[in-house]
């Protein structure tokens, strides 16, 4: 999958979905313009990726160490950690974050 992004991008061809948010209801939901900053990602253009969905850009430190404390042995030694920005607290100050990323890229 991650190919198509790499080689189509989405702001140029058709066939990849369009946010269903958006369709509805003309407004943009927190995902809105992240296939489009996947692909300029991909190519190594991050400030075209921010300008597609800056949530995205600024989070992706946070869900690669993620992705690095699940997937390894550090998981053991670093479980502290893991369960402090990853826990049940951390979890609902993201979707706090989401949440009013969601309803400032609609009112701005």
């Amino acid at each position: 999958m991650a190919g198509l992004y790499f080689w189509f991008d989405p702001a140029r061809v058709s066939f990849f979905p369009p946010c269903p948010f958006r369709f509805l209801t003309g407004l943009d939901c927190p995902g809105c313009g992240s296939q489009r900053c996947f692909h300029q990602l991909m190519h190594g253009n991050l400030r075209q990726a921010y300008h597609h969905n800056p949530l995205l850009v600024a989070s992706l430190p946070y869900v690669l160490t993620g992705l690095v404390l699940e997937y390894t042995p550090l998981r053991k030694s670093q479980a502290g950690f893991h369960q402090r920005f990853y826990g049940k607290t951390a979890s609902l100050i993201v979707l706090g974050i989401v949440l009013i990323y969601w309803i400032g890229r609609n009112v701005v």
